[in-house]
């Protein structure tokens, strides 16, 4: 898929696309391997009141705003979701995303559950969410001791936001449990696949039907 055009060459709607997952169960993987892998697919670029990283580019990595520019944002209605995380405000602008979908372009958001929430009160026809699952609590540990990034006690603090975020599973439109990560992202990608071609957001379908009727008459 190229711009506006689908596998037929059929114009259609872009779809924002949502991976959810307990930290450690591959969502940031599979969101890699579809950015690297799936043409007509952009990451969502969140706007963020945190302070910029090394290394980090301001409209690459983050939108950096400061907190009295978030806050007019979100009373003018200019985010689709918006969340507060350690005393830091993440929010997803409104405007860069309706435009690539009207142009056809899909956007892959990476949020939980909670934002997943607020996108389908905006735009829930756009939406189709995906809710990433690890094969056991042992492997869930098992990844998050070996990524070596956290101590024990983060580590700890990490499967207890699991259980509660597992809690929402039912919320999602599907589910893939992550036992092989090919295997997992081969699934994910059918899902875009099969969503992409959906009558509903086949905007051009309708045209070309008429085309077909017509030829067929004659």
């Amino acid at each position: 898929m190229v711009g506006g055009h689908g596998f037929d060459g059929v114009e259609r709607r872009g779809l924002m696309f949502v991976l959810s997952s307990p930290s450690g169960a591959g969502k940031t993987t599979l969101s890699r391997l579809l950015i690297e892998r799936v043409e007509g697919l952009s990451l969502s670029v969140s706007a963020t009141t945190r302070p910029m990283r090394p290394g980090e580019v301001d409209g690459l990595d983050y939108a950096f705003v400061d907190k009295a520019t978030f806050e007019a944002m979100v009373k003018r209605d200019e985010l689709l979701e918006w969340a507060t995380v350690f005393d830091n405000r993440y929010g997803t602008p409104r405007a860069p995303v309706e435009a690539a979908l009207s142009a056809g372009r899909d956007v892959l958001f990476d949020i939980d559950w909670q934002g997943t929430q607020q996108l389908r009160e905006k735009a829930r026809a756009d939406v189709v969410s995906v809710f990433i699952l690890p094969p056991s609590a042992g492997d869930l540990e098992k990844r998050l001791h070996t990524r070596a990034q956290d101590s024990d006690d983060v580590i700890r603090g990490r499967m207890d936001r699991a259980a509660h975020e597992l809690s929402h599973w039912a919320e999602y439109d599907y589910i893939v449990i992550n036992q092989n990560v090919d295997e997992a992202f081969a699934e994910v990608r059918s899902i875009l696949n099969a969503e992409r071609l959906k009558r509903n957001r086949r905007t051009g379908l309708t045209a070309f039907v008429r085309e077909l009727q017509r030829q067929l008459e004659k």
